[in-house]
């Protein structure tokens, strides 16, 4: 019988714990415009590491909810889709933020050693 070793568990498992901030990320990020692969590349550098199988048809979800606006730069030589967050998309930033907050405190609490 296969064993799944700790560090497949926690990879897992880490995994799962990021699918949801991913989301978040975007919001906060496009404030101000930013085009699918350049997105990449920032969530990427501050170690949010996302493939761009699950970002492109996250864009499009946040898109139809009406979170983000997108248009298309044609002044350079290849087009390009900007997205950039809505007003809609600007007051779920700031719950979600809430909600974040919240979570990391709780989880704090119940990870203090306790005395």
């Amino acid at each position: 019988m296969y064993r799944v070793s700790s560090d497949e568990l926690i990879q897992g498992q880490a995994q799962e714990l990021r699918r949801g901030t991913v989301v978040l990320a975007c919001l906060a990020l496009l404030e101000t415009p930013q085009y699918g692969y350049a997105l990449l590349e920032t969530l990427d550098r501050a170690g949010v590491t996302v493939d761009g199988n699950t970002l492109y048809p996250l864009l499009r979800r946040l898109e139809k909810q009406g979170l983000l606006i997108s248009e298309w730069n044609t002044d350079e030589t290849r087009p390009r889709k900007f997205y950039r967050i809505s007003p809609e998309g600007a007051e779920v930033r700031e719950g979600l933020l809430r909600e974040w907050r919240d979570l990391v405190a709780a989880i704090a609490r119940l990870t203090e050693e306790t005395p």
